[in-house]
């Protein structure tokens, strides 16, 4: 019940608005690209080297993103990886075929067709 609460919760601030549109859309289409995709913390990271300012758009959304988690850990009183953990379960069932995703192990996997969403064990 606590985790389904935090995944809601996280789910909800995520998706909030007031990220710079311009980041967001170019972190957008380097994530279609598989430069950029989801981590298994709640975190984007990059998968292929890309352009600094590519680097600099994703570390302000994941700057955005670790503020969310703080807040929302401090409100439920549980560790700010708990919160980012959570939020990945959502995340990465967001990632589509062609996309790139990190698990636990830190290797980079592109999502294939007719592959379920990575959902890690923790998820369930």
């Amino acid at each position: 019940m606590k985790r389904a609460l935090l995944l809601a919760a996280a789910v909800v601030l995520i998706a909030a608005p007031g990220q710079a549109e311009t980041a967001a859309s170019a972190v957008s289409r380097a994530r279609a690209a598989g430069i950029v995709g989801e981590r298994y913390d709640g975190y984007l990271g990059v998968a292929i080297d890309g352009s600094p300012l590519l680097r600099q758009q994703m570390q302000a959304i994941n700057i955005r993103r670790r503020a969310l988690f703080a807040d929302l850990a401090g409100r439920r009183g549980v560790p700010l990886q708990e919160v980012g953990l959570t939020a990945a379960c959502q995340l990465l069932g967001t990632v589509g075929v062609g996309e790139r995703y990190a698990l636990a192990d830190n290797v980079w996997r592109v999502r294939r067709a007719g592959q379920a969403a990575p959902v890690p064990d923790y998820c369930r």
